[in-house]
């Protein structure tokens, strides 16, 4: 006891610091450290119980915010006399970072947006400001992406984590292919001569597609329904389709169908490998790619078309 006083005094003298304030602190550091021991805990036990990415990730974060905002009351409650000297100086605090600080109080202020609103959430693939990705974490200035595209084809990842400001939210627009209708929309091009018989390689295409994508019909039909409760989503014919046009190469026969945004290639893949295999055995069917065509109208022309000379 005596050695405490003495260390008590010894801090007094050379810091400064009245035994009151002195008291605080010590009180103030048991507080954290309190807090940490049981959110180390409680993250040990669900990591034991638990071996879901994303449960083990919300369970981190929620016991996080927690922590911070009771420590934040208890500390609060301690150095300040009473809540109504809390809110001014807040108010005060708030008032100044507003002014000196803009860009970090609007990441925080959209971070609160995220939470709240949640436009996005961790696991989500999305795409804001030109920039794609899964997003892997959420803090409270910045959110990170696992980025996809860019230089790899067809939504594949790059291995480079980019870090948006969450500020973002409101000055850049926001697609989220996870929520909402869960499917996009997938459309594969495929040319065609003009002498191939196209009503042949449609039907080659369709049946292509079809093995490939209608299964999702009957989940999107239900996920349509649920989607419809919170948005104006509405869809007439969900199954596969090919449409077509003319090009001036050749014939275009277009396949739209519906895919899982993170399976987009694996699907272009084996349907255009079905369609390699599928035009190899037809004789009458070819790829049209740009060419230069000389055409002799008295020879190749319709009856009655033929230009005199």
């Amino acid at each position: 006891m005596m050695d405490f006083e003495v260390i008590r005094n010894w801090i007094q003298a050379h810091l400064n610091l009245a035994p009151e304030t002195q008291d605080k602190l010590v009180l103030s550091v048991a507080v954290v450290l309190l807090f940490w021991l049981i959110r180390r805990l409680l993250l040990r036990v669900i990591y034991r119980r638990y071996d879901d990415i994303r449960i083990r990730y919300q369970w981190k974060k929620s016991s996080q915010y927690v922590a911070v905002i009771f420590v934040l009351m208890i500390l609060g409650r301690l150095w300040l006399t009473g809540f109504e000297a809390l809110a001014t100086y807040l108010g005060l605090l708030s008032a100044g970072l507003a002014i000196a600080l803009r860009d970090p109080v609007v990441n925080f202020v959209g971070w609160g947006f995220i939470l709240w609103r949640r436009p996005f959430e961790v696991g989500d693939r999305i795409e804001i400001g030109g920039v794609r990705g899964d997003v892997i974490d959420l803090r409270l200035f910045q959110f990170s992406l696992m980025e996809i595209g860019n230089w790899v084809d067809a939504d594949q990842s790059t291995g480079r984590i980019i870090h948006v400001n969450n500020g973002r939210v409101f000055v850049d627009s926001l697609a989220n292919y996870s929520q909402g209708f869960q499917y996009i929309w997938n459309e594969l091009p495929v040319l065609i001569t003009f002498e191939s018989d196209w009503k042949k390689a449609k039907e080659i295409l369709m049946q292509i597609a079809r093995l490939e994508a209608e299964h999702l019909t009957t989940k999107a039909e239900q996920r349509v329904r649920k989607a419809a409760r919170k948005y104006m989503i509405f869809y007439r014919n969900l199954t596969p389709t090919v449409y077509t046009s003319v090009k001036d190469s050749g014939v275009m026969l277009t396949i739209r169908y519906l895919c899982d945004p993170r399976k987009r290639r694996g699907t272009e893949e084996r349907i255009w490998e079905g369609i390699l295999e599928a035009f190899a055995s037809a004789g009458n069917i070819d790829f049209a790619y740009p060419t230069t065509r000389y055409f002799d109208n008295q020879t190749e022309g319709k009856p009655g078309t033929s230009i005199e000379t």
